[in-house]
């Protein structure tokens, strides 16, 4: 499990010397408290140094469809509710593509057939702009309760935007991914009672399908 000390060491690698100094005289009251996971990250440091030196990767990944290689050009890394994601580009696939760093089981430099391209000007902040897949969206409306608004609070999605009243309660709406319907199921099911899907039709079947799936292991 990487923890908050890992990450720590991992920033003040590639910080100036006399920041990493100020930052050293603070470790005991700066923390980063991120959920409890199983899953391993031991490709951090050279998925950071291939994106900050423009360098291509040769890895091997577990994806929804199996394990494949490939080559890829990391342009940076970022934790989320307890994992860690690399968007790169992908040479397999002519485009760029996320990838959860506890599924890539190696990582090596690639000197021998990929050429690096000029990633500079792409970053975390606005890589999905250039992204050529072009997604089929659809609509998004969730009503939440206080409680389902401070779950909401702690995810980082761009969309759904969380709206909230001024008696805490608040509501889902925005375009999102229609590949994404299967995780918006499972989060909203856990939300329980505190989240109540309004649209779209599509979301509700699929999570009527799952809860009927569940209920059927305790008939």
């Amino acid at each position: 499990m990487f923890k908050s000390k890992r990450l720590m060491e991992l920033m003040l690698t590639v910080m100036p010397g006399d920041l990493r100094d100020r930052i050293d005289q603070m470790k005991n009251r700066i923390d980063f408290v991120t959920p409890a996971r199983q899953a391993e990250f031991p490709y951090l440091s050279i998925l950071l140094d291939a994106a900050i030196q423009q360098k291509v990767l040769f890895i091997d990944y577990d994806s929804r469809e199996g394990m494949s290689s490939r080559e890829i050009q990391p342009i940076g890394i970022y934790a989320s509710n307890g994992f860690w994601y690399c968007p790169a580009y992908c040479f397999l696939k002519s485009d760029f593509r996320l990838f959860r760093c506890d599924k890539i089981h190696t990582a090596v430099y690639n000197t021998s057939t990929a050429k690096p391209l000029d990633l500079r000007h792409v970053h975390l902040g606005n890589r999905k702009s250039f992204i050529k897949l072009k997604q089929e969206n659809i609509g998004v409306y969730i009503e939440l309760s206080k409680e389902g608004v401070q779950r909401c609070e702690a995810e980082l999605w761009p969309v759904p935007k969380l709206h909230i009243r001024k008696d805490g309660t608040g509501w889902l709406d925005g375009d999102v991914p229609k590949s994404e319907i299967s995780y918006f199921t499972k989060f909203f099911i856990g939300l329980g009672s505190d989240a109540t899907v309004k649209n779209p039709p599509e979301l509700v079947d699929s999570m009527k399908r799952v809860l009927s799936e569940i209920i059927a292991k305790y008939v």
